[in-house]
């Protein structure tokens, strides 16, 4: 057996991991923006949604799993499961480590979003942008792969589009809510002063 193989399954699991992300997070934009509901039923998208955030989550522990079975490197389970427990590239390390976090109480939350309130689901789901910035963070500063110029173009390129889908984002809820004022402010709209007392 190849000695590296643990190396190249680390790295691919990593890089694989962070394309997962990136689909998932921008799948999750499009989504709140209603940009690719004519393409596919919702529930088909959401379901999509749901696997790039799953196979992220397989792949972050193929990427883990990876580090600690190699020898070049000696990660141990302490090292890959605390934050700035490494004494290889600490702080860029660390910050895969908190997006491992992020990323598992996404996923967890998601799998038990009937059970909690909405709100509560929402802003830790809201932490993906996080899990994101963290996680590029990470694959652009650690590892071997950082000085190949098409590996940091691709993760340029994907925080352009993350960025952009963002903007659409935060304009199209602005829009609905300002629908929504304009129509409870119609002349007609029945208000508590409208309503029949009994």
């Amino acid at each position: 057996m190849n000695p590296q193989i643990w190396w190249f399954a680390a790295r691919s699991g990593g890089i694989v991991a962070w394309a997962m992300v990136t689909t998932s997070v921008c799948w999750g934009l499009m989504l709140s923006t209603k940009a690719a509901s004519k393409a596919s039923p919702p529930a088909k998208l959401l379901d999509l949604h749901r696997f790039f955030g799953m196979a992220a989550l397989l792949f972050t522990g193929i990427h883990i799993a990876g580090l600690v079975a190699d020898t070049y490197v000696h990660f141990g389970w302490l090292e890959v499961l605390v934050p700035w427990a490494s004494e290889w590239q600490a702080t860029n390390v660390a910050w895969g480590v908190i997006g491992f976090y992020l990323l598992l109480a996404v996923e967890l939350t998601s799998l038990v979003m009937k059970r909690l309130p909405r709100a509560v689901w929402r802003q830790i789901h809201r932490t993906s942008f996080g899990l994101y910035v963290f996680a590029t963070y990470h694959g652009m500063t650690a590892g071997s792969d950082t000085s190949n110029q098409w590996y940091r173009m691709l993760m340029l390129a994907s925080i352009n589009v993350v960025a952009f889908l963002t903007i659409l984002a935060i304009l199209a809820h602005r829009q609905a809510g300002n629908r929504q004022v304009r129509s409870v402010g119609r002349p007609g709209a029945r208000g508590e002063a409208d309503r029949p007392r009994p």
